[in-house]
């Protein structure tokens, strides 16, 4: 489903929102108004939930360039996480301006979306180092930071848990366990599983060719082995405090009292806090036993980026917008009314966002965490693996047998 919004500047700042299954236009206008050859069009993509904020956004922009040009800005709902696919479909006929996961940055360059950015030494200084890492290929820099908070970190409900309590899951386990509640992780995405192996010396990665990938999850050598930490798991998912979920139903469970922390990221927070009120918690992902030692859990960071389509017909105002879309002002903005993490410096160092439990709880676990570079074949393999872990083995094959198939289709070309 997309969402369309045209707001045309023609002597007066005109906004309008209509939304649908249909790529219908409507405007505020009693007579609809035809753009003459002068005429700046744009098309930005965002997330369905930023319609509003992308709109009081663009709105800003053509009220601070009234006078210089005449704007029809068009709003379309796009999935941050699948822009990339559709736009390769139709590059030339795609967004001038769109928002998407960092992750998908080496294939927009490969495809030639993007070229690098003009004035990349004042969006640097501008913006946190890791978002200008995710937003680079070798030290280019291509796209411009919007966000640095799609990773995860612990929620917890502060009835049940201490801060000493929330260091090691073990112990969260036991302690759910005994008042008949749950712990929630999501084992049906290799995103969060990822946590479990990323920091006992086991690794997974990105091949030079952009595509393929790496993968030593299987490994045999070492402090800890692929098989202790498939153990680890075994236990945890055998655990009578320990559920598998995903984002539905860890919030079904934290609003009907069955589950009292989570493995989850910041889109949640609000709902959370509203659930728990007084008790809302958040903080670093907790240890876990592994080996015969406590292996601090790991975790991917994300960012979202906004990019400039290469083939914009306007691409000199479609820099402007994306400018200001990601200015310093309008992700104080986003956050205020979305609550997602700024990238830029001085947004990050506002009261607002540092007294954010849950900004702070993502910060404090990014000590522990990298960026996302993963080839698709990563996916499905740890799905199935995790689900033989879930269901008790139902195989039978052991645990080694498991990991060495897991990482054969992590590794595929």
């Amino acid at each position: 489903m997309k969402k369309k919004i045209n707001m045309w500047l023609p002597a007066l700042l005109l906004a309008v929102l209509s939304s649908g299954c249909q790529r219908n236009v409507s405007s505020l206008s009693e007579e609809p108004q035809t753009p003459d050859s002068d005429m700046v069009s744009l098309t930005v993509w965002g997330a369905a939930e930023d319609e509003e904020l992308l709109r009081q956004i663009t709105e800003d922009f053509q009220a601070k360039y009234r006078g210089q040009a005449e704007f029809q800005i068009t709003y379309e709902a796009q999935s941050e996480s699948s822009c990339t696919n559709v736009l390769m479909a139709d590059l030339e006929q795609g967004a001038d301006v769109f928002a998407f996961a960092d992750d998908q940055l080496n294939t927009l360059v490969a495809a030639g979306a993007l070229e690098p950015v003009e004035n990349a030494a004042s969006v640097k200084e501008s913006n946190l180092p890791e978002a200008v890492l995710a937003a680079s290929v070798k030290d280019t820099l291509y796209a411009l930071p919007l966000t640095a908070d799609n990773g995860y970190f612990l929620y917890y409900n502060k009835e049940y848990f201490t801060e000493e309590d929330i260091t090691s899951l073990d112990r969260m386990l036991d302690i759910a366990a005994e008042h008949g509640k749950k712990v929630s992780m999501e084992w049906s995405s290799g995103w969060y599983v990822y946590s479990l192996f990323g920091n006992t010396g086991l690794t997974v990665g990105l091949n030079d060719d952009g595509i393929t990938n790496y993968c030593t999850w299987n490994s045999t050598d070492g402090t800890i082995k692929g098989t202790d930490v498939a153990q680890a798991m075994t236990n945890l998912a055998a655990h009578p405090g320990f559920i598998s979920t995903d984002d539905v139903g860890f919030l079904e469970g934290v609003k009907n009292g069955s589950i009292i922390a989570g493995v989850n990221g910041v889109w949640n927070a609000v709902e959370v806090e509203g659930a728990w009120g007084n008790d809302f918690g958040a903080a670093k992902l907790p240890s876990y036993a592994c080996a015969g030692q406590q292996v601090q859990m790991a975790s991917f960071s994300g960012y979202k980026l906004i990019g400039v389509n290469a083939y914009s017909k306007q691409r000199e105002w479609a820099v402007k917008l994306a400018e200001w879309i990601t200015s310093e002002e309008n992700q104080k903005l986003r956050f205020l009314m979305r609550g997602q993490g700024p990238s830029n410096t001085r947004a990050a160092a506002s009261e607002e966002v540092q007294n954010s439990p849950a900004i702070a709880a993502l910060l404090e676990q990014s000590e522990f965490s990298c960026l996302q570079r993963i080839g698709g074949n990563f996916w499905d393999p740890v799905v199935v693996f995790t689900t033989e872990i879930l269901e008790g083995n139902p195989s039978g094959n052991s645990l080694q047998e498991h990991l060495d198939t897991m990482v054969e289709g992590i590794t595929a070309p």
